[in-house]
């Protein structure tokens, strides 16, 4: 049975014409969209494949040839001394990987001294290195190899060669793994009449005849290998200053027939080119002087991962830290980062804002760290607004598992109008969650500092003003803190003009597995409240709105059912009682919320007069809706969009509550 279905698949198979190489072009994205190799060997076997499904698709199995990859490492040095760690990192990196050997590409210490200084940078050096899991292989450079003073009388000839085959191996050499073969070359023996060492003069950039010799004889005992790769410090194919003597050794290369890849450092940049078939690549470096110019296309601390088949090599270069380990993101990890992610600061003081726009204050931020883990933090002050000004400038801490830290900062503004250009002072909180192993960085957060605009909350004005949405990410945020809604009946309203309406809009809205909202999915008024374990929805006719033009919706919960009213009409209800399921959510204008409490499905319109009140205000088949929201008795907060400040729009009742402006929001003039 198993044969006939395998001749079914392996039919199937031939017959849909999978084996022909996909249309790369038809990818959204456009990095790396060449394949360099050929497509892998593949062989269709049933004695490899199992299964008790009859399925018309056959799977292609991977071919059983040896395949192993290997990693090498540019320069740690010509930086400063703290580059040590970008090694470390690398280090940790590989062992996650588990190559069978690292390979080194030269400048080891960072050198130009004297046997002593030498010494410790070389046991600093491989102290980290021995660290691998793998074999690691080094090459020479010049920091490892030159002496400084020049003049010193202690000076050996050859200056540190010994130190270095004393200490981290032979000036050249070679190797066989696998069927392939790896040959480290020097690129610092220096002028042969005179001794200098010098990488920036051609004479003293010269391959001898021993090491020439050496390398074809190696070469010759190669020959059967699948591929022979070399390793040399600098990469005098550039030719500059290193001259022309690499195109001798280049046809050797040639000549060989099976030297696949050439790899150097030194110039602290990625470059790469191919000659005659064979490839050449030189590294950036690993913890070495890097100047960062453009990341992305080579000047960065990384290192090259090459996997070996017997026809083909790929190459990937890969950024020192990017490797996670997969074994420590455990579920309390993962969850505690997630926590750590919505954590915010809570404050204490504050300042206000004067009649002349001045103010002068202390505030208090504390970060409380609800992990089982510690965390290190950074809070940085801030504004849109270069008219405040803060000390200190920013802060460091380390806030254990469980605890909190405070911090306090100057904040202060100096005398000046409170205009469309204000905004209000943040503060921006940096954050890592420390393991054993790792330190995994937090993505940013910025909260505003506590100010009281005071007489500079914006008035009444004499025409209509409306918050405008732009449907993909506009919202206004008015945090669950800032107000209280009692258990039982209630109220939710605004009037809204909608643009166009989304598959799912959440119009006005708190709701996530409890609390309530209104939404207007593809033009479909619906009003829900969590009512014990599942929703009460009052559901308008399908498609009922439309767009361009004002509506008003009201929401009614009063005990015994849930009422919905367009434009003042009864739109819906349904009979539902119980005790309302609450969040500590904020309350979204303009969108529904998430389970991590940021905005989502968004409306995309106008809103204004946007008010919540305890208790049934609506009653009855129909009533007038007010163009305004009179924050009354019964409020719980009134916003009529009157006029926005520093990012926020304000509530109408005395020492209202303030929801804060995000995304493409804005209070424009309406009609």
């Amino acid at each position: 049975m198993r044969a006939i279905a395998f001749v079914v698949c392996l039919l199937a198979l031939t017959s849909r014409g999978w084996g022909e190489p996909p249309e790369w072009r038809d990818r959204e994205h456009t990095r790396h969209e060449h394949p360099h190799g050929a497509k892998h060997p593949t062989e269709v076997n049933p004695d490899r494949f199992e299964t008790t499904r009859r399925s018309p698709v056959v799977l292609p199995l991977p071919g059983e040839e040896d395949a192993f990859f290997f990693v090498v490492f540019g320069d740690r040095t010509g930086g400063p001394p703290e580059g040590v760690a970008v090694l470390k990192d690398a280090v940790r990196d590989v062992n996650l990987l588990e190559p069978d050997l690292v390979m080194t590409v030269g400048d080891l210490v960072n050198g130009y001294n004297q046997a002593g200084e030498w010494m410790e940078q070389m046991r600093e050096y491989r102290g980290i290195m021995d660290h691998l899991l793998c074999p690691w292989f080094p090459v020479a450079g010049n920091h490892d190899i030159y002496w400084r003073p020049l003049d010193d009388a202690g000076m050996p000839r050859g200056q540190h060669e010994h130190d270095y085959e004393m200490h981290f191996g032979p000036l050249w050499y070679a190797f066989e793994h696998k069927n392939s073969w790896f040959i480290a070359l020097y690129s610092d023996e220096g002028n042969p009449e005179t001794g200098e060492k010098d990488f920036n003069k051609p004479a003293a950039q010269r391959m001898s005849d021993e090491q020439l010799d050496w390398l074809k004889q190696t070469l010759e005992k190669a020959k059967d290998a699948d591929h022979v790769f070399l390793f040399l410090h600098h990469p005098r194919w550039r030719k500059e200053n290193y001259g022309d003597d690499w195109d001798r050794v280049h046809q050797v290369l040639v000549d060989a027939g099976n030297v696949t890849a050439v790899f150097a450092g030194h110039i602290h940049e990625m470059k790469y080119q191919e000659d005659d078939g064979i490839e050449y690549f030189a590294l950036a470096t690993v913890g070495g002087g890097q100047a960062g110019l453009v990341p992305s296309t080579g000047w960065l601390h990384q290192y090259d991962i090459v996997t070996v088949r017997k026809d083909q090599i790929a190459v990937a270069s890969y950024p020192v830290g990017a490797a996670m380990d997969p074994r420590e993101l455990t579920e309390d990890l993962t969850a505690s980062s997630v926590t750590l992610s919505h954590q915010t600061p809570t404050f204490e003081g504050g300042v206000r804002l004067a009649d002349d726009g001045s103010t002068l204050g202390t505030v208090r931020v504390t970060f409380t760290n609800p992990t089982g883990y510690g965390v290190d933090v950074t809070l940085i002050p801030g504004s849109d607004d270069p008219r405040w000004y803060y000390g200190p400038e920013h802060e460091h801490g380390h806030v254990p598992a469980g605890e909190s830290r405070t911090f306090e900062f100057m904040l202060g503004r100096g005398e000046g109008p409170v205009d469309a250009a204000y905004r209000d002072p943040q503060i921006a909180v940096e954050a890592e969650l420390l393991t054993d192993a790792f330190r995994y960085a937090i993505p940013e957060t910025v909260t505003a500092m506590p100010v009281d605009v005071g007489s500079h909350r914006p008035a009444r004005p004499e025409g209509e003003r409306v918050l405008r949405l732009d449907g993909r990410n506009g919202v206004a945020v008015l945090p669950s803190d800032a107000y209280e809604l009692p258990d039982g009946s209630f109220t939710l309203e605004c009037w809204f003009r909608a643009r166009s309406f989304g598959s799912r809009v959440g119009m006005i809205a708190k709701t996530e597995m409890s609390d309530y909202g209104i939404f207007v999915s593809n033009g479909t008024p619906v009003f829900s409240v969590m009512l014990g374990d599942a929703y009460a929805n009052a559901t308008g006719a399908e498609g009922m709105l439309t767009t361009g033009e004002w509506h008003h919706a009201a929401g009614v919960y009063d005990g015994s059912e849930v009422r919905l009213y367009i434009d003042g009409k009864l739109a819906a209800r349904t009979a539902a009682s119980g005790e309302r399921v609450t969040n500590d959510f904020p309350f979204m204008i303009g969108s529904d919320v998430d389970w991590s409490g940021r905005p989502t499905s968004f409306f995309d319109g106008d809103l204004d007069a946007v008010r919540l009140s305890r208790g049934a205000r609506y009653t009855g088949e129909s009533f007038t809706p007010a163009r305004r929201a009179e924050a009354d008795a019964d409020s719980v907060w009134a916003f009529n969009m009157d006029g926005e400040l520093g990012r926020r729009v304000f509530d109408d009742r005395v020492e209202g509550a303030e929801a804060r402006l995000s995304g493409g929001s804005a209070v424009v003039a309406g009609d």
